[in-house]
């Protein structure tokens, strides 16, 4: 065990040799594996705490407590690297369940207060229109995304701007329609639209 976070550690870029060593992980029948990945959630090495957030995704489909550490401890990680996988574990979860099934969980992060909750939402199902559920019903991915449009953090509203342009390619006359309900003098919702019109 010491050796594969000892690799993991020495490559700063990308999340293959995290999936790759997870998947070592829980291959190892004889390992606890929520066990490791709540001891790896304070590891100092971002790295680790990535291993962790991919374990805990993988978990999350038949451990409740998993999915409460990625939306509780996760989301408070200051890593930006961590929050990107939080968004791939998030998105491995909805997938695992089926994406109408996972509608629930989808509504109660994009509520949350902390913002990279929400962003984890956003950011892990793009491009929202290409996944089962919202490909047919593309209305109800533009008004999720657009739900959290107010919030203050700038790094939630670029992923959603991000996000609309996406759906825009394929969807054009339902995200305008959607963006000619916005408050053209709220600074925050004019920074998202720059993006989408970008």
């Amino acid at each position: 065990m010491k050796k594969l976070l000892d690799d993991i550690k020495k490559i700063e870029h990308g999340f293959r040799h995290i999936i790759e060593a997870g998947d070592i992980i829980l291959a190892d029948k004889t390992q606890k594996h929520f066990d490791l990945a709540t001891k790896f959630l304070t590891d100092p090495s971002y790295q680790v705490r990535m291993l962790a957030t991919y374990l805990l995704g993988q978990l999350s489909v038949n451990n409740a407590e998993a999915l409460r550490l990625l939306e509780t401890k996760v989301a408070d990680d200051n890593d930006w690297r961590v929050q990107e996988m939080l968004a791939k574990a998030l998105d491995y979860y909805c997938q695992a369940i089926g994406y109408e099934k996972s509608l629930p969980t989808v509504k109660k992060w994009l509520t949350a207060t902390n913002p990279n909750v929400k962003r984890a939402v956003i950011e892990g199902l793009r491009i929202w229109t290409s996944r089962p559920y919202f490909k047919e019903n593309p209305e109800t991915a533009i008004r999720f995304i657009a739900s959290a449009k107010s919030d203050d953090s700038e790094y939630l509203r670029k992923s959603i701007g991000n996000s609309l342009r996406d759906i825009r390619k394929k969807h054009k006359d339902l995200v305008d329609a959607e963006i000619l309900n916005w408050d053209q003098a709220d600074k925050k919702l004019v920074f998202i639209q720059k993006l989408i019109y970008r």
